[in-house]
């Protein structure tokens, strides 16, 4: 499966400086359709572009979010320029 989505980067306000995306909810269901319950945690595998940048990683179930939630590394944002509040136009191909 692979689907293209437009959303805020958001911080996570705990321990660490985690930054993340929220994949939309009718697109979380399609990814738990095709793809969930076979990792640790819920997780997905997918492969992420965010303008010239792709790289790997997974999606997370998040209760808070009703949704899987998409962590953006440092890296990713420094290249990009991208900064807490920004919207940023995703493209996800999930693969087991």
């Amino acid at each position: 499966m692979d689907c293209d989505f437009t959303a805020p980067l958001w911080r996570w306000h705990g321990d660490g400086a985690w930054f993340f995306l929220t994949v939309p909810e009718d697109l979380s269901d399609e990814l738990e359709d095709a793809h969930g319950g076979h990792r640790g945690f819920g997780s997905i595998r997918v492969e992420v572009t965010v303008g010239t940048t792709t790289w790997r990683t997974s999606v997370f179930p998040s209760s808070q979010q009703g949704a899987f939630i998409l962590p953006v590394k440092k890296q990713v944002r420094q290249r990009e320029g991208l900064d807490e509040g920004d919207l940023v136009n995703v493209h996800v191909v999930a693969y087991d």
